[in-house]
């Protein structure tokens, strides 16, 4: 009885932790949200095969031509046996055209009926467009909606910077402050983790603040000279590890405070990194964060074993926007890979997307306005430290994401003075796969070995 009633107390734990997770990392899942299936209703779940809805563009792979037209394709069907009746609703989402009112249709869609629906708009001279089609039924609370976002001409995309006066001065003292602390490196060797190939390390060090930030360090034990290194820097909230497959160069795995075993002094949780400290770009959670990851690159740099000339930096999501905040303020990066970025673009960012969380955090003291949310937000927005980056870029993105919007990424990257290249996933959310992450591979080894 005793060890039942043991094992009912740590479940009832495991759902109270559980439960906890899931209302601080509304972030992430957003992020999952983005590659599920249409909300519906509880009370109509028995309904959600009933009805279909897809969408559909006539470009090509997503990208359209400037000032030309683009049909949108609606195909319904009524899997039931009966008559559906309801109302089809258009919309648009984009910053590059002027909003619009979109007539609502009036739909009678037979048992076992199919039809199909056009809307056909012109493409502005740069941008993204994303049709958002949903379809009401009558006498239920039942919604389906589908969306789709093409482009045109994304390398031409610009936005206004929003930098502050004293932007510039700001990370310089910033950046004085983080040479101030001292980095007392400390490197623990993890034989549990290596094999016969890759000796790997578990480094402590002190960042800005004298915050205790860690990563994980992996080196080929067969190595004649020095080898290209890469950052591995995280998404929101998650946690870098050794990867364990990477013989031919040095692989540091980072995780700036608050993430993976960099905890100590900063938690991760609640996983609300974004509003800590937002009333004061001084006391802001990427500003030490930003300067942990110009700490990483300290660290790799001191390393006898590291070509100083082959030095990378890597992340998605939110490590797509550490990566170039790290190439901006730290000219010993050679290869900035971001991908699909966070921390473009603020303003548009929340023109196109809506957090609840961040107008609770503003509704929540009277002194907050948007107006100061983003003037704080100006200082860590990408796009006014892009023409920082001089060393080469490579950027990939998935059109239809709903996290991190091309658009906004888009307006960092085109301001990049260095050497650049995009790629563009027509169909892929907020993730792009492990094909992608092999390709990237496959970059760094062009870029790093090409002279070897």
């Amino acid at each position: 009885m005793k060890q039942q009633t043991y094992k009912k107390m740590r479940q009832s734990h495991r759902k109270a932790i559980l439960m906890t997770c899931l209302l601080f990392y509304s972030l992430q899942a957003r992020i999952i949200a983005e590659a599920a299936a249409p909300t519906i209703h509880p009370q109509q779940q028995n309904q959600r095969a009933k009805i279909d809805l897809t969408i559909k563009s006539d470009t090509f792979s997503g990208m359209g031509m400037p000032n030309s037209p683009v049909k949108f394709s609606v195909r319904l069907v009524n899997r039931s046996e009966g008559t559906v009746m309801g109302t089809l609703k258009w919309s648009i989402n984009s910053t590059a055209v002027p909003q619009r009112k979109i007539p609502d249709e009036a739909i009678q869609l037979g048992a076992e009926a199919i039809k199909e629906f056009t809307k056909t708009i012109n493409l502005p001279q740069k941008g993204f467009v994303e049709m958002v089609c949903e379809f009401q039924q009558k006498k239920t609370v039942k919604t389906i909606e589908k969306k789709i976002r093409v482009g045109c001409a994304p390398g031409k995309i610009s936005e206004p910077l929003t930098k502050q006066d004293d932007f510039s001065i700001f990370w310089e003292r910033s950046i004085t402050e983080l040479k101030a602390v001292s980095p007392e490196f400390q490197i623990i060797e993890q034989a549990q983790r290596s094999n016969e190939d890759i000796e790997v390390f578990e480094v402590l060090m002190r960042s800005h603040d004298n915050i205790r930030v860690r990563g994980w360090l992996e080196v080929p034990r067969k190595r004649a000279e020095p080898l290209p290194a890469v950052i591995r820097v995280p998404g929101y909230g998650q946690a870098m590890k050794p990867i364990g497959h990477c013989d031919d160069m040095i692989v540091f795995s980072f995780n700036p405070r608050g993430h993976g075993n960099s905890q100590e002094d900063v938690s991760g949780q609640p996983a609300n990194f974004w509003i800590r400290g937002l009333d004061n770009a001084e006391n802001y959670y990427y500003l030490g964060s930003y300067l942990d990851c110009l700490r990483a690159v300290d660290f790799i740099a001191s390393r006898q074993d590291v070509d100083q000339d082959k030095i990378a930096v890597w992340g998605g999501s939110q490590g797509g926007g550490f990566a170039f905040a790290t190439a901006a303020l730290d000219s010993r990066i050679d290869f900035c890979i971001a991908d699909i970025p966070f921390l473009c673009d603020w303003s548009n960012y929340f023109r196109l997307s809506h957090w609840p969380e961040m107008d609770e955090w503003i509704d929540a003291q009277p002194q907050r306005t948007w107006e100061s949310t983003l003037r704080t937000l100006s200082y860590f927005d990408t796009m006014n430290l892009a023409d920082r980056i001089h060393c080469r870029t490579l950027m990939s993105v998935g059109l239809q994401d709903g996290v991190c919007p091309p658009t906004t990424c888009f307006n960092t990257f085109n301001r990049i003075p260095g050497e650049k290249q995009y790629k563009i996933y027509p169909d892929k959310r907020h993730g792009l796969g492990r094909e992608h992450s092999d390709w990237i591979w496959t970059k760094l080894r062009q870029a790093f070995h090409s002279n070897n």
